[in-house]
């Protein structure tokens, strides 16, 4: 099979899978083919026919940039104009050009056009890069079939409906192609679709009978068909079409080969195209994730607002003023002001329309305040943002060398929500743990086989204060306890078996050795695998749908029961005879595969062995099995229900082994009604077929139970503690069974020694009679009534131990959370698990994961993050505040459908308690500096303005505005976003408590935000006032020349700069050589730039000439008053900050000073931080 050599044979392999060997009927939905949403006409092997030129249906170029050439400047112009500040500069830009300015259109269009420019560059940059990509996948080579009857290379994009292509192994499919033959002669094929769904198990699908048979050049020149089918639609999962090809085929989904799936295990396929380019199911399916925006930015909009209502009130206050000054210019015919010459004024001064004057010089200030809007915020933001998530990309902490797999921020939208983490909702499988089964332990005819201990027994034997020990399982068998256990050498996937009583053909010997024979058959024969031999080693792999299934396998292959081969209708062993001791060859006829399914919960097959016994062989859960058992067969179910139960508490997998021998009488007749179910057309047709193979499955014989391990990723454990002691909730939404998961819990840490457990079940007396009798409206409101009792009784323990330290762990089933999460009872609900500090919720569905996502999001008002590995986490990631993909096995669906991907769960620790808490304080305290400095600079215009009688003047060089956020203060802050460290990652992770510093919001509180708006108030006031009082009645050059109104706006402008870039220096806590730079170097631009633009012509250069050069500099008055501003100006804020280290320390605070004093010994957190830290989760409690 692995030569891809095709096998004939009288009966079809996809009977493997479809139960059927003859044609299907045509289903009720193929007599919508013609109508609307059906009108698809597709001419195989025949793109050229004039009636499809006709159609004019789409290449198959595909395109995923958000930009064309033509759409690039008006599109992106549109998303930059969606902000309402930068709308409102365009406004005041245009209005500029006015006599209502106070200074000319140059000055504010110039940083406008660079703060967009460079925003819109970011975005050509990012569509740049995916329209590289799609170059690459658009010229991806393919055979296709040509006029001249011979296969050509050609490129992706170049296929036209219709066309015939030649797909090879590992290669992937160009477009949606319906599957006309494969190298197997009955067209079966094997598809890998984890592009699409996430799944990596293989898929098959197969041919028709009627185009099976093509397989060369020749045989396709007269091959010419129609396929009439369905419109372009998103449904991955059914397709529904007809095929014209002497007489009418039903098509289906097994005939439909998507694009970007890969074929694997078949030599080549043969198709024809069906959708190209966008109109393809991957395509239409192709939608961007939620817009997901964060708390800080959507509260930054709130800051805006305040701003923008302080910039109105401002203009309206200097209006008011400014008309009644007006007014009064005149009194009683007399000029008041006659020096302003108000009696030939313009409309914009005249004292007679003084309220018109007043409503035109409202406009002005509206114009003379934008200053306090920072223009440059948002550019410098995204600048930041991209900047940190390059180096969380680069972290090496976080690269996984065994998949060669980085850490990857594939957002920068929500850089520092990774900051304020309040709960984690946590998948287990792959997530917490591998996904890598192995096969360690199994029950066969009532005895318990398999040495060792699992990760769960040595964390439960910690709990309980005993000592593990690595080998003698005396919990399950006290016999050979004390064996020695046999090496067996090299390492092995999926087997990780030690017991030497049945190792190396010992089973021979035992007592039951039959049933340990049957036991293993049943495990080599009854899958899906497919084996793939490696002609230079010599060995078998196994294709499995499952790690599950694969481990079985491998543990028969270990055992003695080698599969090897599988055709059509066999499957060959390689068999240790318990009788002879001899590896003999035994081929096993397959019949029929009842596939394993969510609602059935077991597989079977049905074979035929060379002794012509017709044998079914079952594997599923003990819920579905034990009762499908012979009453006369049940020697040993006690003893396997103990195994079970207890191989459960050691966190391990469990799946019941059955069998029975079928007669020919009753398998016949049940085959007929059961191939009768599969060709009906009726819509419960599943159904149907679920209950004709229950009539089967029934009066088995029992033969054990397996155990299979799924062993927790390395440092789960120490993760899971870190992030608990760092106050972060951790919920885990698993499918596991209640003991599984509970055990899992004590492994990871997730429960942790001395913590209570409130389990919620509904697993009672009187719900379990009311299913047997199954009235379910009794069933639901005895449910309700029960899960509501539970909850109450749980909160009210959890009151009754509120002043203790006593911690709670809260556990709850499927069946539970499904009333759980009824309106009436999700708020008790959520107010009792937010109280606990882990949570579980066993035996979860994909839906219910996303539904406790958004229960705990909107319930709480925190951050959520939601972190999974496979397809099924998809909703719950996507729900989440955060949604964090785990590179693991399952696929890419939740990688791609993630704001963050990391390779191991244990990265989550760096990547929140480091990453996320830098992000959040560089992402807070520069916010919190923009408004700041913004708030220093423009209210000294304000005091300026009001010193000039609300003349609309401003008290500064039109480009010493334009250019104070766009080069005199901007890189500082950039630098500080950046850069800036309260603590190094080592003090990060060793004091975790830090971490709630953002939970908290303690650097984005209102408390905060205010308190520096309050601190760029104070220092406005300062500066201006000092400034101009220093000034009065002075002389400032030798001559005796005083201050004109040029000098004192460079002698404020330079305290301004001074101050601002000062403030920066005293907030930043981690000093690079690049902060150095950028903030003296911001100092120093400033006087660069009065020197360059002082030297050009006064016609341009206006009141700036000369005036460093010729005026200020000389003057010792102008550096003596700068200096005495400057450090006035910070003086509030450097006394508030010693006073609030030394009597009011923040835990970072503390943190920081035995940093610096050297000290290694833990940290004693002083009575003002025990009392803000101790409780982490109260204020939530209040909220609930």
């Amino acid at each position: 099979m692995a030569d891809g050599r095709r096998m004939k044979s009288k009966v079809s392999f996809r009977k493997l899978y479809n139960f059927s060997c003859f044609r299907s009927s045509l289903k009720e939905e193929h007599g919508q083919i013609g109508q609307r949403g059906f009108s698809r006409i597709v001419y195989c092997n025949d793109p050229d026919n004039p009636e499809q030129l006709q159609l004019r249906y789409r290449n198959n170029y595909v395109s995923t940039t958000k930009y064309t050439a033509l759409s690039f400047i008006p599109k992106s112009l549109f998303e930059q104009f969606r902000r309402v500040a930068n709308i409102y500069f365009i406004i005041v830009a245009c209005v500029s050009f006015s006599p209502l300015a106070p200074y000319t259109a140059s000055s504010i269009l110039a940083p406008l056009l660079v703060v967009i420019g460079a925003t819109m560059a970011k975005e050509g940059v990012e569509d740049w890069r995916r329209w590289k990509q799609d170059i690459e996948a658009n010229n991806r080579k393919v055979v296709v079939y040509g006029q001249n009857q011979t296969f050509e290379e050609t490129r992706w994009k170049n296929l036209r409906v219709g066309d015939l292509v030649k797909v090879y192994k590992d290669e992937y499919f160009p477009a949606d192609l319906f599957l006309v033959s494969s190298s197997y002669d009955d067209g079966v094929c094997y598809v890998e679709t984890s592009n699409l769904d996430g799944e990596t198990n293989l898929k098959v699908k197969h041919a028709l009978d009627v185009t099976a048979s093509l397989h060369d050049e020749g045989s396709f020149q007269h091959f010419k068909a129609v396929i009439k089918c369905e419109d372009p639609n998103d449904d991955l999962y059914a397709f529904v079409g007809t095929l014209h090809l002497d007489g009418q085929y039903p098509l289906s989904l097994q005939q439909i080969l998507l694009r970007d799936s890969k074929l694997q295990n078949t030599e080549y396929v043969y198709g024809v195209v069906i959708f190209t380019g966008h109109e393809t199911k991957v395509m239409q399916n192709a939608t961007d994730p939620p817009s997901k925006r964060s708390k800080i930015e959507r509260k930054m909009d709130k800051i805006i607002y305040i701003l923008f209502s302080t910039l109105i009130m401002m203009s309206f206050v200097g209006s008011v003023f400014f008309g009644i000054e007006t007014k009064n210019d005149i009194h009683d015919g007399k000029l008041m002001r006659w020096y302003l010459r108000p009696d030939e004024a313009t409309v914009f001064y005249d004292p007679r329309r003084a309220s018109l004057a007043a409503f035109f010089h409202f406009l002005t200030g509206l114009m003379l305040y934008q200053y306090l809007i920072p223009i440059s915020l948002y550019v410098s933001i995204e600048i930041v943002k991209v900047l940190q998530t390059i180096f969380i990309n680069q972290d090496q902490d976080m690269y996984y060398v065994e998949t060669d797999k980085p850490a990857r921020a594939r957002t920068s939208n929500l850089n520092e929500e990774l900051g304020q983490v309040d709960a984690i909702l946590s998948d287990k499988t792959g997530t917490l743990t591998c996904n890598s089964m192995e096969f360690v332990k199994c029950s066969i005819a009532g005895i318990a086989y398999g040495r060792g201990l699992t990760e769960v027994e040595r964390a439960l034997a910690k709990k309980k204060g005993d000592v593990p020990t690595e080998v003698g399982d005396t919990s399950l068998d006290a016999e050979g306890s004390k064996a020695e256990l046999i090496d067996t050498g090299r390492p092995i996937k999926g087997f990780n078996f030690k017991d030497e009583r049945i190792m190396n053909g010992q089973w021979v010997k035992e007592a039951h050795s039959d049933i340990i024979q049957k036991f293993f058959r049943v495990l080599a024969l009854c899958h899906t695998a497919i084996p793939d031999f490696n002609r230079e080693t010599g060995e078998i792999s196994y294709e499995a749908e499952s790690p599950d299934e694969a481990a079985f396998v491998v543990a028969a292959r270990e055992l003695g029961f080698e599969f090897y081969d599988r055709t059509q209708t066999s499957i060959s062993l390689h068999e240790l005879d318990h009788e002879s001791g001899k590896i003999v060859d035994r081929s096993y006829k397959l019949l029929h595969v009842l596939e394993f399914s969510s609602a059935r919960k077991r597989m079977s097959v049905i074979v035929r062995n060379i002794e012509n016994q017709l044998l079914l062989l079952c594997k599923g859960a003990d819920s579905v099995m034990f009762e499908r058992l012979s009453k006369e067969a049940q020697v040993f179910k006690d003893d396997t229900i103990i195994h079970i139960k207890k191989y459960a508490e050691a966190g391990l997998r469990t799946l019941v082994i059955a069998y029975r021998e079928l007669s020919e009488q009753e398998f016949k007749p049940w085959e007929e009604e059961f191939l009768k179910a599969q060709t009906s057309v009726t819509a419960d047709r599943d159904e149907l077929v679920d209950a004709v193979a229950d009539k089967i499955e029934r009066d088995l014989i029992l033969l054990g139970a397996t155990a299979v391990e799924d062993k927790l990723q390395k440092g789960v454990p120490e993760c899971i503690e870190k992030l608990a002691n760092a106050g972060i909730r951790i919920w885990v939404l698993t499918g596991d069974k209640m003991e599984t998961a509970i055990n899992i819990g004590y492994a990871c840490s997730l429960l942790r020694r001395g913590m209570k457990q409130i389990v919620i079940t509904l697993d009672s007396p009187n719900v379990t009679d009311l299913e047997k009798k199954g009235d379910k409206e009794a069933i639901a409101k005895a449910s309700i009534s029960s899960i509501t009792k539970q909850i109450q009784e749980g909160i009210a323990e959890l009151s009754s131990t509120k002043e203790s330290s006593v911690t709670f762990g809260l556990i709850i089933d499927g069946k539970s959370l499904s009333f759980a999460l009824d309106k009436n009872l999700k708020k008790s609900f959520l107010e009792l698990a937010m109280k606990c500090a882990s949570v579980i919720c066993c035996r979860s569905t994909p839906k219910q994961k996303a539904l406790v996502t958004r229960l705990v999001k909107k319930g709480t008002g925190k951050i959520t993050l939601a972190i999974g590995d496979g397809a099924n986490d998809v909703g719950m990631l996507q729900e989440a505040d955060i949604g964090v993909g785990i590179c693991g096995v399952e696929g890419v669906q939740a990688v791609m459908s993630s704001d963050f991907a990391i390779a191991q769960f244990h990265f989550l620790e760096r990547l929140l308690l480091v990453h996320g808490h830098w992000c959040y304080r560089r992402i807070s305290m520069m916010i919190c500096y923009f408004f700041y400095k913004n708030i220093t600079f423009g209210f000294t215009l304000f005091w300026f303005e009001a010193y000039a009688s609300f003349s609309g003047k401003p008290a500064y060089n039109d480009w010493y505005m334009s250019l104070y956020n766009v080069f005199f203060t901007s890189l500082p802050v950039i630098a500080l976003g950046v850069f800036d460290q309260d603590v190094s990652a080592r003090f990060c992770l060793k004091y975790p408590l830090l971490y709630q510093e953002g939970v908290k919001n303690y650097l984005f509180s209102w408390q905060y935000i205010l308190g520096w708006m309050f601190n760029g108030f104070l220092c406005s006031m300062i500066i201006f006032f000092l400034t101009t009082n220093s000034i009065k009645d002075q002389s400032f050059q030798k001559d005796g020349k005083v201050v004109d109104f040029e000098i004192l706006g460079v002698l404020m402008y330079t305290c301004v700069v001074w101050t601002v870039n000062c403030q920066m220096a005293l907030s930043i806590n981690y000093f690079t050589w690049i902060q150095h730079i950028f903030i003296w170097g911001s100092i120093a631009l400033w006087y660069l730039f009065l020197v360059v633009y002082g030297a050009i012509s006064p016609i341009l250069s206006t009141t700036a000439y000369q005036v460093l050069v010729e005026a200020c500099a000389p003057s010792p008055f102008y550096w003596m008053a700068a200096l005495l501003v400057v450090v006035s100006a910070l003086l509030p804020y450097f006394s508030y900050k010693a006073f609030q280290i030394t009597f009011h320390p923040m835990y970072r605070d503390v943190i920081q000073r035995t940093r610096m004093q050297g000290s290694q010994e833990s940290i004693e957190l002083p009575f003002q931080v025990e009392r803000k830290e101790e409780h982490p989760n109260e204020g939530l409690r209040n909220r609930v």
